[in-house]
């Protein structure tokens, strides 16, 4: 392991290089197989280019061990000096006095293989970038979400950050399936009314004029990348819904013809035409869903969130609710997280199925982020393309110093 440029200070906690990975979370016994790596690549053609003075390119490896990939991990180890830094290291302050110092030398990767572990510095703002060394090339993290980290400055210091929202797709289509249906079997009402004898009666009376099939209903999809072409082909193939979308891209004919897939060119003409909404869009987008919006929306018309809290107005939503404007809503997400607002809280037992962002929580989720960020890692330090890039728009080129 190549020694950093500085020598720690005396009562700097000691950084750990990274060990080998615990076994596969995999219980004896388990009847579940082996899961897929879906579109993951599992290979990586190029040879790995060395670091500055020509020795293995260093990672600082940011969070938990690896956990579930130790054949991945086995191949990633032998490519780069990985350097995992503590859990105190990695307290902002520290942190930062850590980059100062060039504790871990200069590093090529940054690589964040669980959601839950590795954010202690907080976001990756304008005082945390500027002090990566420019041998930076990469950020590769788990998770779908990226507004912790500015992005566009790390692209124009020519560092391509890669999320793990192929990892999650499956998992957050499932869930996003089940607060769709939801919102047409008013399932909060159902569930909170088997409580009591009395209640469960007037259910079974009266939920049935609130019920809807979903077959020929117009599921509009607000966002139609990973997550939102699954649920598309999902709900298509499952339910026969009426699929139409909104996205700062059109997509390619040949992909939506195979997603039964319409193009609108606004959100207003989305929300005037579904029975469904369903946000699939980055926090990027800002607040999408507010008074105005809702407006536009049918009469009776029903709303499903499982990208971010922060692009809905949940005032509004409320409101819409109360109103009756809108039917009913399934929100995986929220915009202050752990608190959920209040009067939203106070329609959960019948017009709002609200969860505690769960949509992407899966082992199989898990397994994905770790395998796909040390696969995005190999594949930039091979010379090749990202598998997950998000900033490219922004990114320049950054030579090597």
């Amino acid at each position: 392991m190549a020694e950093p440029t500085n020598t720690p200070m005396p009562t700097a906690p000691p950084t750990p290089r990274s060990t080998s990975p615990a076994p596969a979370a995999i219980r004896p016994g388990s009847t579940l197989s082996p899961p897929k790596h879906l579109g993951i690549p599992t290979s990586t053609s190029l040879s790995v280019l060395g670091g500055p003075t020509g020795n293995k390119p260093i990672v600082l490896h940011i969070g938990d061990p690896v956990k579930y990939n130790p054949e991945t991990y086995t191949e990633f180890a032998s490519q780069f000096e990985v350097v995992r830094p503590s859990a105190d290291e990695r307290q902002r302050p520290a942190f930062i006095q850590a980059l100062r110092e060039k504790r871990w030398g200069d590093f090529s990767a940054i690589f964040r293989p669980f959601w839950g572990t590795g954010g202690e510095m907080g976001n990756w703002d304008a005082e945390l970038i500027s002090l990566l060394p420019n041998s930076v090339r990469v950020f590769a993290s788990a998770g779908t979400g990226f507004d912790w980290a500015d992005t566009q400055l790390l692209g124009e210091k020519g560092i391509v950050y890669c999320n793990g929202g192929l990892a999650a797709a499956e998992a957050v289509s499932d869930f996003a399936l089940a607060l769709i249906i939801s919102t047409f079997r008013v399932l909060p009402y159902c569930i909170s009314s088997a409580a009591t004898t009395d209640s469960f009666q007037t259910c079974h009376e009266n939920a049935t004029a609130q019920s809807h099939n979903l077959r020929g209903r117009v599921l509009g999809l607000v966002g139609l990348g990973n997550i939102g072409q699954q649920i598309a082909l999902k709900c298509s193939a499952a339910f026969g819904m009426d699929i139409v979308y909104y996205d700062v891209e059109r997509k390619p004919p040949t992909l939506e013809t195979r997603l039964h897939a319409r193009y609108v060119n606004s959100l207003e003409q989305l929300a005037r035409q579904s029975d469904c909404v369903v946000l699939c869009a980055p926090s990027g987008a800002g607040q999408i869903i507010n008074s105005d919006s809702l407006r536009w929306f049918r009469p009776g018309a029903r709303l499903v969130n499982v990208a971010r809290g922060s692009l809905v107005d949940e005032e509004a939503v409320a409101d819409a609710l109360e109103q009756g404007w809108l039917s009913n809503v399934a929100l995986d997400v929220h915009a202050s997280e752990p608190n959920i607002h209040p009067k939203l809280l106070a329609l959960a037992g019948t017009k709002a199925l609200l969860t505690c962002h769960n949509a992407g929580g899966t082992v199989e989720t898990h397994i994905g982020f770790e395998e796909l960020a040390m696969r995005n890692v190999m594949a930039v330090l091979a010379g090749g393309q990202a598998i997950t890039p998000v900033n490219t728009q922004w990114l320049r080129s950054n030579a090597v110093s």
